[in-house]
């Protein structure tokens, strides 16, 4: 069939920036519950984990049966977002009173990370050499959200079964998280605010999801009584300090979108709708974790607006899918690669 034909071409050609659907989706979910809108969150839940099963599949054929591919891809940022969207899936499963599940869900990523990592880093190392770091997309801002999607799920567990481990591995990973933000801050492209076909957004998603993980070690530590008073404060003002951060960065980047519209579709979009429902998500988290209720109304406003972004995308994905020219293209891009293609 001439359909499922062209089906089958476009997922060929996904990349592996595509598994930001599935970030997007699982942060959606958590959004929702926090706003208490439990069976839309179940919905989204069910779609992310649909998604992510299809993409995992995908992943385990190309490592058993295209291994140079697979061994390019999981050297791009793009190649992360299997470590980060299995976190927040679990993270999400984990709300469900699905421990087990949970559980393996953060072993999986875990196992994942150091593989994907070192690929990444290897690849920036060899432009590094090549003196031709600078200028990279958003996309290499996932290494912080790979590892703090770590952290916020170790976090989430610590609580819920009273472990103490996994909140101090989560706080090691959380200061972690933060230092690769840090070192890849220097290599971004600038001109990918303006420029940028989605990912730059991820720049202040990363941000959101470091000041989720410390909601989620602050939350972790009201349950175990993990930190002295000193060590609970420079949490707690690094937090709120990262919540704030990720807004202005919010505001920057719409600005920028308004400024410079870019309304054709491309696979990257995924990359904004996920900053957008995690900004949202860490301020409803923020708001209770630290004590600042007053971020809990602006937190469900944003969480709208992400979910708004989330139906055009999907819709603009779905025509694409078909064939048919799309505003919002037609063809997605790579996604992958840590070239950034804004004018030189």
């Amino acid at each position: 069939m001439p359909g499922t034909s062209s089906l089958r071409a476009w997922w060929a050609r996904r990349p592996p920036a595509a598994g930001a659907a599935v970030l997007a989706t699982g942060v959606l979910s958590i959004g929702l519950r926090l706003a208490g809108h439990e069976v839309l969150s179940h919905v989204a839940l069910a779609l992310a984990g649909a998604a992510w099963v299809a993409l995992a599949a995908d992943f385990v054929v190309r490592l058993l049966w295209e291994r140079r591919r697979w061994l390019a891809e999981a050297g791009t940022p793009g190649g992360l977002t299997a470590v980060a969207a299995t976190t927040v899936l679990g993270t999400g499963v984990s709300a469900l009173g699905r421990p087990n599940l949970a559980w393996a869900l953060l072993t999986l990523s875990a196992l994942l990370w150091p593989v994907l990592m070192a690929g990444f880093l290897r690849q920036v190392v060899r432009r590094l050499m090549s003196h031709r770091a600078r200028g990279m997309p958003g996309a290499v801002f996932l290494c912080c959200v790979a590892t703090q999607g770590l952290a916020v799920l170790g976090a989430t567990l610590a609580k819920a079964e009273a472990l103490s481990w996994p909140a101090h591995t989560a706080l090691v990973l959380f200061w972690l998280g933060l230092v690769l933000y840090v070192g890849v801050l220097a290599l971004f492209d600038r001109r990918q605010v303006t420029e940028g076909a989605g990912d730059q957004w991820v720049a202040g998603g990363a941000l959101a999801v470091s000041a989720l993980a410390g909601a989620r070690l602050i939350d972790a530590d009201h349950a175990l009584y993990l930190w002295n008073a000193d060590d609970r404060g420079v949490l707690r003002g690094t937090t709120v300090a990262l919540l704030v951060l990720a807004l202005v960065w919010y505001a920057v980047l719409l600005a920028a979108e308004v400024l410079r519209p870019r309304p054709r579709y491309d696979v990257r979009r995924w990359a904004t709708v996920f900053p957008m429902g995690m900004t949202a998500v860490a301020a409803m988290s923020v708001a209770t974790a630290a004590g600042v209720p007053g971020l809990k109304g602006p937190g469900k406003v944003l969480l709208w607006v992400a979910v708004a972004a989330w139906l055009a995308v999907a819709a603009a994905a779905l025509i694409a899918g078909s064939g048919r020219s799309v505003g919002l293209g037609g063809s997605g891009a790579s996604g992958g690669s840590v070239r950034s293609r804004g004018r030189r």
